[in-house]
């Protein structure tokens, strides 16, 4: 079970989510990390897959994406064909998103009840939330996007279409490939030189320090940044991980606005 500073872990049956404690705060949003437990996938892909280009049954992700959205109380799941791109698509209405699928790899929105998701397995989710103006995206930040900070310029979008201040914008980086997994043998092709600094000895990079830095540098504070600090090729049980696995599912991220403060339904449930 994971408890701690930044995040809470709630299980019903073996349907297991992961949520922020900074998030929980605002009941005009719902948020979920899922991990692959509590789904219809087979293996390799057991069980909660929501990836359908990863060579599952797409019947199984059909009603894995049922239970995800069942459990954030959304009326829409909306995600992308994300591309490991910087690109941002601002959700202005739900008609046709789905079937549509735009290539992107952050979603904004300030419309109510249309949920973003993010599928991952080793890249980071990030969780953005504009309390003030009642704003939110949704990013995938793996280490393409994160060295041409995707992070930074969904913020600058947020600021653009919706007069976001980054004062009032809380993060959440959720599970992803941690510093102890992150090795880059050619990181002198692949990474830029000014981001070398994140690297250690071992030619391991600190990603999640990476994008702290990148909001940081967008005007954010370190206290509105939550990070799970949980790595994923480190927990298969819980987590999908490309890098361990290669053949494998992806973890949905879910996050969502609510008109009237409505609350995860599985908050009517006990936590273990």
């Amino acid at each position: 079970m994971f408890t701690g500073n930044d995040i809470v872990q709630t299980q019903i049956g073996d349907l297991t989510y992961l949520r922020f404690k900074m998030f929980q705060a605002f009941p005009d949003i719902s948020h979920a990390m899922f991990t692959r437990k509590g789904g219809k996938s087979a293996s390799p892909f057991d069980s909660l897959n929501v990836g359908e280009n990863v060579g599952d049954d797409p019947k199984a992700v059909v009603e894995n994406r049922k239970t995800v959205l069942a459990v954030t109380g959304g009326k829409t799941l909306v995600s992308l064909r994300q591309v490991h791109g910087t690109d941002v698509l601002k959700v202005v209405h739900d008609k046709g998103l789905e079937d549509i699928a735009p290539e992107a790899d952050a979603l904004i929105t300030n419309r109510p009840d249309i949920d973003l998701l993010i599928k991952v397995a080793d890249c980071q989710p990030v969780f953005l939330y504009d309390y003030k103006n009642h704003v939110i995206a949704n990013v995938h930040s793996g280490w393409r996007g994160s060295v041409n900070n995707v992070l930074g310029k969904t913020v600058q979008e947020m600021k653009t279409a919706f007069c976001c201040d980054p004062k009032t914008i809380l993060a959440g980086i959720g599970p992803s490939l941690g510093p102890c997994c992150s090795e880059f043998v050619n990181f002198r092709e692949e990474i830029p030189e000014h981001l070398w600094s994140y690297r250690d000895e071992s030619d391991h990079f600190d990603f999640w320090k990476m994008s702290r830095d990148q909001l940081i540098d967008e005007g954010l504070t370190d206290s509105q940044i939550s990070v799970a600090g949980l790595c994923t090729r480190c927990l298969p049980d819980l987590f999908y991980s490309y890098r361990g696995e290669q053949i494998t599912g992806r973890l949905a991220c879910v996050i969502g606005l609510r008109e009237k403060g409505n609350i995860l339904s599985g908050e009517m449930n006990d936590e273990h």
